[in-house]
């Protein structure tokens, strides 16, 4: 298939085919782990805005009764680099104690949004505390944190698209793109 790409990016790292393939398969082990829980035992936590397309393919493929809720966090400050500052903007509005609660994440870098989630949610008492991540950049950790499920480890390159951006544009592309260096050194 030939796509249009936007003048900004580099070219498509993850089709969208894959990435729903592989969406797939991580509903699929997800379900089984979490098989035999209630509805209101079982909470998927989306952290906007990079997660809103990973999180509803992820939640219209579950088999197993959940409850959807949402968080928000900056980190990045209006600037390219990482600062390991993390401040959470929204907060979940269901109580997590004593429920399975799986963080869902567009991406995994450096590692200090999720080791602040990691803090926050489990002071809060759940019954079990898990991660989904569509993406990893293992080059950029700079804390190590547990992921669960993972979708796809990448190279370290800017990403858009499929709920990842760029000064808030691209996240409506239907695939994963590497951005021209360009756009982002200036």
């Amino acid at each position: 298939m030939n796509i249009s790409l936007p003048n900004s990016v580099e070219r498509v790292l993850l089709d969208e085919a894959t990435i729903q393939q592989r969406v797939q398969q991580m509903a699929d082990i997800i379900s089984t782990d979490y098989a035999g829980l209630r509805n209101e035992e079982f909470l998927l936590v989306g952290v906007l805005k990079g997660s809103f397309m990973f999180m509803a393919d992820l939640a219209r493929r579950l088999t197993v009764p959940h409850r959807v809720d949402f968080i928000a966090l900056s980190s990045y400050e209006d600037s390219a680099e990482a600062t390991g500052a993390v401040r959470m903007i929204m907060d979940t509005r269901v109580d997590v104690a004593r429920r399975h609660v799986l963080i869902v994440e567009d991406i995994v870098d450096t590692g200090y949004t999720l080791q602040y989630l990691y803090r926050i949610f489990g002071a809060r008492q759940p019954a079990s505390l898990r991660t989904a991540v569509l993406l990893s950049k293992p080059d950029q950790r700079k804390v190590e944190v547990p992921v669960d499920y993972l979708g796809f480890q990448i190279p370290d390159v800017w990403v858009v698209g499929y709920g990842l951006d760029f000064a808030d544009r691209f996240r409506t592309l239907p695939y994963i793109a590497m951005l021209k260096p360009s756009v982002y050194s200036k």
